[in-house]
Order: C-alpha cells, then structure tokens, then sequence
C-alpha cells in the first residue's frame, strides 16, 4: 500500500533539492529520516518535513512504523518562477530568477513486510 505527501511552493531551486532526493530514493524510511536530520543543510527541512507527513499518513491509516517502510518515489519538480530585476552597472538591469520546486514523496511498505502479508 502506497502513502503520499506533496509540498508546493518550496522556496529553493529543484537543482539544489535534487541531489538530496537522490541519495534518499529508494532507502528505508528510518535511514532516510536519520540522514535527513544529520545532514546539516538548510534546504533540507521541507524534504525532512515532507517525508514526516507521508509517515504519519501511513501511521494513521495502517498503524505502519518508519522501519517498515521504504520510500518507493521522491519527486521535485520545477514550480513558477519569480522574475525580478536589480540595478546593475554603468545604469543598466540586471535579471534574476527565483525558482521554486514542488515535492512529492510515495513511501510504500517494504517488500518483506509484503511477503509476511502476501502467506496470511
């Protein structure tokens, strides 16, 4: 069974998010949340965040513990952008981009816990 968790809106670029989802995909849940929280880097907080809330889904609804889940999916895709200028020299505009990233996380329950399922 597959939980889910969207955050919208981050307020960091996808090219920076990116790296860090790479290392957690695929891993148990508990390793992902003890690296998370390790890894002393500000744009981890909504990942860490989000990846709690997909957690507590799967707490609430099929009383599943971190240890027994992995996390099957992290996705961060592009948000919009914020364009905006700035002075630059000799008078001239400089153009910056703000760019935001969207994050969805699927944890599913892990494959021996499916096996334990699968004989009952």
């Amino acid at each position: 069974m597959e939980f889910k968790a969207k955050a919208k809106y981050v307020h960091y670029s996808p090219y920076k998010l990116r790296p860090i989802a790479d290392v957690i995909r695929g891993k148990d849940v508990s390793y992902a949340l003890d690296w998370l929280t390790i890894y002393k880097v500000k744009r981890v907080e909504p990942i860490l965040k989000t990846l709690k809330s997909a957690v507590a889904n799967a707490n609430d609804l099929c009383k599943l513990s971190p240890k027994e889940l992995i996390v099957k999916e992290i996705r961060i895709d592009h948000g919009p952008t914020i364009k905006y200028f700035k002075p630059g020299a000799m008078g001239r505009s400089n153009p910056y981009l703000k760019r935001m990233s969207h994050i969805s996380i699927i944890v599913d329950v892990a494959a021996t816990k499916k096996v334990q399922q699968e004989k009952k």
